[in-house]
């Protein structure tokens, strides 16, 4: 039976209801009307563009009559699998969409699979038989008409279809029935499907311009003897567990494919033949897919000729004949869902900085189309390696971020995304029109001076999503792009792989900021030989490989004033394979090995300040002027409480507020960092966490007797302290590395400044690093006698509690409480003042309340008490130090002096005498209740 009959009166109740729906419109102009649409439709319809259709149940388009939708029409379904728009053997549908105004069809949910899609049912020839049963909705469909007509579909996007019935039986996006040649089909697109995209049930019908977006089951699939043509079509798969982007299987119909692009950012299969279908491509790319090809049963690879050959199934085949590009089908994907970007940019886009953007999924800015991000703008990423953003060859983009207004990408949870993509067409080593370890994304020509565009004042967070053991995103990774694009002021923060990396290319870049990159801060490979001016990479967690690993030819860029600081040792610079570098311009501070020269690598291919490479254990590099606060753009503001890692301008804190410290926190030559009276810092516990200030940079500790400024560690254990860096004098030079975090130090000013320190409590101090090293409560790099230091205390400290290495700076009021190695130390010839000290030691195995080290500077200590209830040794003098005491109280020690080395008592003048182990001190006046602001 080749028609549907129907009692004439439940016909023509069905009918009326249609046409005689709520036509009500709003109004007012806003929100379309809505109206209806269910049952089978009996007479011809024409839909009306200015009003949504809300579909429910069934609809279907009866023999002998056509629905036409014009363009603009808005389809919006019910949720659920009895809800779908299916043209019955004989109908016919007219979809007269446009590229400025498609129809579009979709449900209302927005979830993939949560209605049926569009269904034609035709008379054409299909292996299954005439007049058949499909899986679906009980439609008929098949017969003997291989010219059969079901209408005329141009310029639609279907979306959420492929609602499953059970495990056997999917709606698709589009199913097509045994439709016949007469039909027309052009410029769809299908978006977000649960099962396949278009299905082909046998027939004769053709198909041209087909695009289809993350349809979780095949892109493309065809069975009962299907042959017809599909003409340009192009596939993009960014999620998991899709099945192919196309499936063939039934007889041997051997249909033809002309122009079939198939793009995968998640691995996957390109293409199963099964049960001996047979097929013909001309023009086949697929890029991305971890397999080609699958054949299935009794299918071979003689089955699918592609380009005039068998199926090439090589693991390293490569197919690029292809010109169907995402660019054919801007009218379905230009467009941004909410604040969603597009997973294809095909025509020029301008963001609006007042909206937060977001990604999820890949977004491909695509051959002629530019990307413009204006000054402010906030792009949120899903966290994963199908979530990137990339400019493909011939695209561009055009970042217009500032220093007051940067722009900022990051992840939505703070875990890997893929970063920023750029694909140039540049020369590279790897030849031309190669595909990228990532996202099977094409790079790589000729034109050494072509523009992707333009990237000024970007922050790029949280990338580095890995792909496999071999292949992970970068901050913003650099394919073969040319030196007409112009890249300046980037910061990339916190990534789990390489912070920027060239592969190849001739790209220079300026003003490039790394924090906290887990792999290289600076890679390069494939030839890169440009320029970069002014870099600083600081690295303060563990185990991260490099700030710069150099790959590859012997291209030889050009780094000019690089500063890389750690303050957890490691490696700064590895060469590999030959390549080659200049750098004019080097600080390295705090790395275990400067550098590594991997393979057939040696010193004499990196040339530094136009010598090669020092690898003594020794050698020094501080030629680069360049510092943090170059990047005050990038790195200043508190993140919630946390303290940034770089203070680069003036930062006032707000005592209403509970800070915390998580790794190092540099407060930066030029910086003051203000610290109110009652402002609470609570760090994290560790050797990576500690408060420095740096050569040239100055702290004003603004605390009160009643209200002390006051920081300690979360947990109760040992934390790095404060640490002041100056420039005043020290018999370890100028300019020399500390013992911790890699900090430099020491000058020849000494009544230099670094600030003023009032009434400070620090708690829980003195993290060790290793057996020779461990920081203190607060330590005093060549800290200047115009630094003012007075009401300090240190109570529960792991190593000492205030160490002078060297300088001249004075304090004045100092308690330490508890304290396991040495309440005071100091080296280097530290040569000021220590006024009223109170040291209590209620512990047992501390070392000294003071430890005097180094040249015969003799400072002077005024009115010094220390009290022990567990014995011990109060004071130690090593290697002829020298120290004057005026006022000096002691007791409850086993002993009261050891002169180490060379030392004896005539270095230690106490009340104007030498010390003597005899003599009973409490000449001092100082006592606990001077320090009652502690316990405030």
């Amino acid at each position: 039976m080749k028609t549907i009959k129907i009692n004439f009166i439940l016909t023509m109740i069905l009918s009326l209801a249609i046409v005689s729906c709520n036509n009500d419109d709003d109004g007012g102009g806003g929100t379309p009307p809505e109206q209806g649409l269910d049952g089978l439709i009996t007479a011809d319809l024409t839909l009306d563009p200015s009003v949504t259709y809300n579909l429910s149940g069934d609809v279907r388009v009866a023999e002998g009559v056509t629905l036409t939708i014009p363009a603009g029409t808005e389809i919006v379904s019910a949720v659920g699998t009895g809800n779908y728009l299916a043209v019955l053997q004989g109908g016919m549908i007219d979809i007269q969409g446009t590229p400025t105004n498609p129809v579009v069809m979709r449900s209302s949910s927005g979830t993939a699979g949560s209605w049926g899609g569009l269904l034609l049912c035709g008379n054409a020839p299909t292996t299954a038989g005439e007049d058949v049963t499909a899986e679906v909705g009980g439609l008929v469909y098949g017969g003997a008409s291989a010219s059969d007509d079901s209408g005329n579909i141009n310029y639609l996007i279907i979306r959420d279809a492929g609602a499953q019935i059970n495990a056997d039986s999917q709606y698709n996006g589009l199913s097509l029935y045994a439709v016949g040649s007469g039909t027309s089909i052009s410029n769809v697109a299908i978006i977000n499907g649960a099962d396949d995209g278009v299905e082909f049930f046998g027939g004769t019908v053709s198909a041209s311009n087909i695009y289809l977006e993350n349809n979780e089951d095949d892109a493309v699939d065809w069975t009962e003897g299907w042959n017809g043509t599909l003409s340009n079509t192009y596939v993009v798969n960014t999620i998991q567990g899709f099945s192919t982007a196309i499936e063939a299987d039934g007889t041997a119909s051997n249909p033809t494919i002309e122009n079939f692009t198939a793009i995968s950012s998640t691995g996957g299969l390109a293409v199963q033949m099964k049960a001996a279908s047979t097929a013909t491509i001309n023009g086949f790319t697929a890029t991305g897919f971890d397999i080609l090809f699958e054949f299935a049963g009794t299918s071979t690879a003689a089955e699918l000729v592609i380009d005039g050959a068998a199926a090439n199934t090589a693991d390293d085949a490569v197919y690029a004949s292809s010109p169907t590009n995402a660019s054919d089908f801007a009218w379905a994907t230009d467009n941004i869902v909410g604040s969603a970007l597009p997973a294809n940019i095909t025509s020029d886009l301008t963001l609006d900085p007042s909206i937060e953007y977001t990604i999820s999924g890949p977004v491909l800015v695509n051959s002629g189309a530019t990307l413009t991000i204006p000054a402010g703008t906030v792009i949120v990423s899903d966290s994963g390696t199908a979530n990137y953003l990339a400019v493909l060859q011939g695209g561009s983009i055009d970042i217009q971020g500032t220093a007051g207004n940067p722009v900022e990408m990051r992840s939505v949870d703070g875990n890997p995304w893929g970063g920023l993509l750029v694909c140039g067409n540049a020369s590279t080593t790897a030849g031309t029109n190669v595909t990228a370890e990532v996202g099977g994304l094409v790079y790589g020509g000729n034109n050494d001076t072509e523009s992707s565009g333009s990237i000024d004042y970007l922050i790029l967070r949280n990338t580095g999503a890995q792909i496999n053991a071999d292949s992970q995103f970068n901050g913003l990774s650099l394919y073969a792009v040319g030196s007409g694009t112009s890249i300046s002021n980037v910061a990339v923060i916190s990534g789990a792989d390489d912070g920027i990396e060239f592969f190849g290319g001739t790209v220079s870049v300026t003003n490039f900021y790394a924090e906290n990159i887990e792999d290289d801060a600076i890679d390069w490979t494939e030839g890169w030989n440009g320029t970069m001016d002014t870099a600083y990479i600081v690295n303060t967690i563990q185990g991260f490989s490099t700030a710069i690993e150099a790959d590859g030819t012997a291209s030889n860029p050009t780094l000019n004033n690089l500063t890389a600081i750690s303050s957890t040792g490691g490696l700064a610079i590895q060469m590999k394979a030959a390549s080659t570098a200049t750098i004019n311009g080097f600080s390295a501070t705090g790395f275990d090995l400067l550098f590594e020269f991997a393979g057939t690598s040696t010193p004499a291919e990196l040339v530094i300040d136009g010598a090669a490479a020092d690898t003594a254990d020794d050698a020094v590099y501080d030629t680069s002027p360049t510092n943090s606060s170059n990047f005050a753009w990038a790195t200043e503001g508190l993140t919630s409480e946390a303290l940034p890692a770089n203070i680069t301008t003036d930062t006032t804190l707000d005592p209403s507020v509970e800070y915390t410290i998580s790794g190092p926190v540099l407060v930066n030559s030029g910086a003051t960092l203000t610290i109110p009276a009652g402002t609470d810092i609570i760090s994290e516990s560790g050797t990576a966490n500690y408060l420095a200030v740096l050569q040239g940079g100055s702290i004003d500790i603004q605390g009160t007797m009643a209200n002390p400024v006051e920081m300690r560690s979360v947990d109760g254990n040992p934390w790095g302290g404060l640490l002041i860096c100056g420039n005043s004098t020290t018999t370890a030079g100028e300019n020399v590395t500390a013992e911790v975090g890699g900090l430099v130090y020491g000058g020849s000013n000494p009544t230099e400044s670094s600030g003023n320190i009032d009434y400070l409590i620090l708690r829980n101090t003195g993290a060790q690093i290793n057996a020779d090293s461990q920081f203190n409560g607060l330590s005093l790099y060549a800290v200047g006698s115009g630094t003012t230091i007075d009401n300090v205390a240190v109570i529960d400290g792991a190593d000492d509690g205030i160490e002078f290495f060297g300088g001249t700076v004075s304090v004045t009021n100092f308690y330490a409480e508890n304290i396991e190695d040495d309440s005071v130390d100091w080296t280097e010839g530290w040569n000021g003042t220590l006024a009223n000290s109170f040291v209590k030691q209620d512990i047992v195995g501390f070392s000294t309340s003071i430890e005097a080290d180094g040249t015969a500077s003799n400072p002077t200590l005024t009115n010094f008490t220390a009290i022990s209830t567990e014995g011990g040794l109060a004071i130690q003098m090593k290697a002829a130090s020298t120290a004057t005491i005026n006022g000096l109280t002691l007791t409850g020690y086993a002993l009261q002096f050891e002169f180490a080395g060379t030392s004896t008592a005539a270095e230690l003048v106490i009340d104007g005498v030498a010390a003597n182990e005899g003599t009973t001190y409490n000449t001092s006046t100082t006592v606990e209740a001077d320090f009652p602001w502690i316990d405030n």
